[in-house]
Parts: C-alpha cells; sequence; structure tokens
C-alpha cells in the first residue's frame, strides 16, 4: 500500500534524525509510536472518508431513482387505491444502491434499511446504511474498525389524476374557413361571397359544404376534430399511468332540428378509442338555408347540460377522485333565441352575443377548471349581416371568452396558428397546473 506522509510530519522526522545531542534516543523513544500513529490515524480516516462518500453517493442515487418520474413505485402508486408501502420501489431503491458500489466498498457487510410510501399526492423513499471498515494502523492501538452510517430521502410529487370534458362547438360558423386564404377561397367561389361551408341539406351536392370539399377547402370544424384527435396523443404520451387521464367528447349536435349537447364518446382511459369516435365531429347539418333564423349556437344550454353531466371533482390525488376539467373549443359568438335575457340587442328574439359567462360560473362554482381555447372568429367585412350584428361586439369575444376560462387556463389560436399546437399547449398548462396538496 502507498501511503501518503504529511510534508510537516516529514520535516520533523529529518529534525529528529539530524539532532546529535545526548537526548536523541530518549526522544526517538518518545516520540516515535505517536508520531507513527498519528499518521497511521491520518490515512485510516482517510480511507474512510473516501468510502462514506461513495456510500452516501449511493444513498441518493437510490433514494431519487426509487421515486422518479418514470419509475416503477410512481407507476405503482399512480395505480394505487389507497396509501401505503411500495414494495417494488423498495426492491429497485436496493438495486440503484448496490449498483452505486464498486471497489472494497462493494465488499463491505452493509445493513441497509429501505422504505418507499405513497401518502396522498406524495412518494417518498427514504434510505438508511450503516457499516464498518477495517483499519489498518490503527489495529495496533486497539481500534479494528470505524463506523459509518447515514441515510438519505427523496420525495415525489404524482401527477393529478384528471378528467377531460371536451366539448366541440361544432355548429355552422365553425364551417368558415381555417385560414384567410380557405376564406378568400370560400368567397371567390360564392356567388353570395360566402365564407361559411354550411352543411345545407336542402342543396344537396350544391351545398356550400360539398364546394368546399371539392375546391379543397379545410373549415374550422376540420382542424379542431384533427388537433383533438391529436390530444389524445399527447396525453396518452404524458400520463404517468394508464388511469391517469380519461376523455370524453362533446359537441352541440348533429343537426340543426335536433340541437342539443351530443356524446362522441363517453370519457375513458382508453385514449385510442376516443381518438376513433372522434371521426364523427362533423360540421352540425342545417335542413335548408336560414332554417330556425339561424339560432343553432347556444352556449348556454351546452354549459348547462355540460354541468349536469360532470360529476362531482376531487383532488386529484387518487383515481377515485379525478379533477374535473371542461376543455370549451370554440369561436366565442352564440346564436339562440333569448328574447329577454340577451346581452347585446335582439332580433325578432333572435340573440347574437359574446359567450354570456354567467353560465360558466356555476361550474367553476362546483370546483370544475374550465379551459378554454378561444378560435379567433374572423372578420368578415364582406358579409353584411357580420357587419350588423358581429363586428358591433369583435372586441369583446375573446375577452368573454377569457372571463370563462378558470385562472391561467386561456388560450387564443388564429387562423395562421396552429390548432392542434395551440390544444396541446393548453392540455399542457393544465396538467402542470400546481394544486393544493393540503
Amino acid at each position: 500500500m502507498f501511503i501518503l506522509v504529511p510534508f510537516s510530519m516529514i520535516t520533523t522526522i529529518k529534525r529528529i534524525v539530524s539532532c546529535r545531542s545526548g537526548n536523541f534516543g530518549l526522544l526517538t523513544a518518545v516520540l516515535f509510536m505517536p508520531l507513527v500513529g498519528a499518521a497511521g490515524m491520518a490515512i485510516d480516516f482517510s480511507h474512510a472518508l473516501e468510502i462514506r462518500t461513495q456510500l452516501f453517493d449511493a444513498a441518493d442515487a437510490a433514494a431519487v431513482g426509487a421515486v422518479a418520474e418514470k419509475s416503477l413505485a410512481v407507476t405503482q402508486a399512480m395505480a394505487m387505491p389507497a396509501d401505503g408501502s411500495i414494495s417494488v420501489g423498495e426492491s429497485e431503491a436496493r438495486k440503484l444502491f448496490a449498483g452505486q458500489m464498486s471497489g472494497e466498498a462493494a465488499t463491505l457487510p452493509m445493513d441497509l434499511s429501505v422504505t418507499v410510501t405513497r401518502n396522498l399526492n406524495k412518494v417518498t423513499s427514504n434510505i438508511a446504511f450503516k457499516t464498518s471498515i477495517p483499519t489498518s494502523f490503527m489495529a495496533m492501538f486497539g481500534k479494528t474498525s470505524i463506523d459509518i452510517s447515514g441515510t438519505a430521502s427523496a420525495e415525489y410529487q404524482t401527477a393529478s389524476f384528471m378528467d377531460f370534458y371536451i366539448l366541440i362547438d361544432n355548429t355552422p360558423s365553425m364551417g368558415v374557413g381555417a385560414t384567410a386564404a380557405d376564406v378568400a377561397k370560400m368567397q371567390a367561389n360564392t356567388t353570395d361571397s360566402c365564407a361559411f361551408a354550411c352543411h345545407d341539406i336542402a342543396s344537396g351536392n350544391k351545398s356550400y359544404y360539398n364546394l368546399a370539399k371539392t375546391l379543397g377547402v379545410t373549415m374550422r370544424i376540420d382542424t379542431v376534430r384533427q388537433a383533438t384527435q391529436q390530444l389524445t396523443t399527447t396525453a396518452k404520451s404524458t400520463r404517468v399511468a394508464s388511469n391517469q387521464f380519461r376523455m370524453g367528447v362533446y359537441t352541440f349536435g348533429t343537426k340543426a332540428e335536433d340541437a342539443k349537447l351530443t356524446t362522441i364518446s363517453n370519457p375513458t382511459y382508453d385514449l385510442d378509442q376516443v381518438r376513433s369516435y372522434t371521426d364523427a365531429v362533423d360540421l352540425m347539418t342545417i335542413p335548408s338555408q336560414g332554417y330556425n333564423n339561424d339560432q343553432t349556437t347556444s352556449f348556454d344550454s351546452a354549459l348547462t347540460q355540460m354541468n349536469t353531466i360532470i360529476t362531482v371533482p376531487g383532488s386529484g390525488n387518487t383515481s377515485a377522485a379525478p379533477q374535473k376539467i371542461l376543455f370549451f373549443v370554440a369561436d366565442g359568438v352564440g346564436d339562440s333565441y333569448k328574447p329577454s335575457s340577451c346581452t347585446k340587442k335582439t332580433t325578432g328574439g333572435r340573440c347574437q352575443e359574446p359567450i354570456d359567462t354567467s353560465f360558466c360560473t356555476p361550474l367553476k362554482a362546483r370546483g370544475v377548471k374550465i379551459a378554454v381555447l378561444y378560435t379567433t372568429y374572423l372578420p368578415l367585412p364582406k358579409n353584411s349581416w357580420y357587419n350588423t350584428w358581429i363586428s358591433p361586439f369583435q372586441t369583446q369575444i375573446s375577452t368573454k371568452m377569457a372571463e370563462c376560462a378558470s385562472p391561467g387556463l386561456y388560450f387564443e389560436v388564429t387562423p395562421t396558428d396552429g390548432i392542434a399546437d395551440a390544444m396541446k399547449a393548453l392540455f399542457l398548462r393544465v396538467v402542470k397546473q400546481p394544486r393544493l396538496t393540503s
């Protein structure tokens, strides 16, 4: 073994050796053993310190690794119906600890205590180790080993369990071109310069909906449908456990003559199924142009019905008590029969207004979070109807949509932006939003 002797000790020994006085022998006898003992103690303690550092590093790595986001312990914790110990986490921690050991440290007898537990929304790991390191020089003085012990702990806050209720506005106004180019193409190919691809059943193949399909025009409902499907993929790749997110999809109805909240997919953990069912989302049909005076967009009714569908919100700590999220995608303009309670002027009882946020309040009062994706209502300056009824409150639409949303959960997407990217960004904002844990 190579022994590193301190320079000061070497100097002292040289002075003793070079001494020619009569007390040389006595001094040598008196000082030799303490000096050698001190050097040996320094060597033994230095060696013990190196081992101690390795053990603490191993304990830290085991504690953190056992409760990492993608660890087996966290996955099991997310699936547990109640709090308790997590055996798979304890086994994993022991493997991680042992994997950090090398050289002499790997041969030492080790008293290792490991606990990994879930308590509400937290997974905690605790590592405690204790061992003895044999000494070399100190053994000459009766000290045959040096005891080393230590602890390490780590904590992971589990991701929230959430139920998403995706409410998609599929009323005729969502037949507008998805981009400025799409709008221009529709206007250029219709005799009345109409930007809307109305799904008019009475017109058959001559409907503006079929014209849009022929021209290759992408409607806003097309982009929303595709974005919703992509959102299921995002949720699937983001979730920590297979039961973390449930999703359900709803629209305002398939046809105007029976306009009512329509379930496309009930809430389910099978996100692939949700993606498949969402293929059915399309523009609401109308039996004829101007049917029911175009009163087909009742946010009031849709939000009221959603309030009855969404069950009691939970803390999100367990799958049995998920948080409830209403993911609302719309262009923000209501059009329904409200002769007495409309927030704007009416014509024959027809109410065209920004969303009435008083219908958002009951949901939020129950603890339901509302995430709003506002698909910017496009100005249509060539359209006389727009200029008369919508333009006067155009600037208020986004303000009201933001007011409907829960704090921090509002997102606006313009025609030049990607609706799919916007929905993904809003989803991630929801799932990463901090929550109260006590």
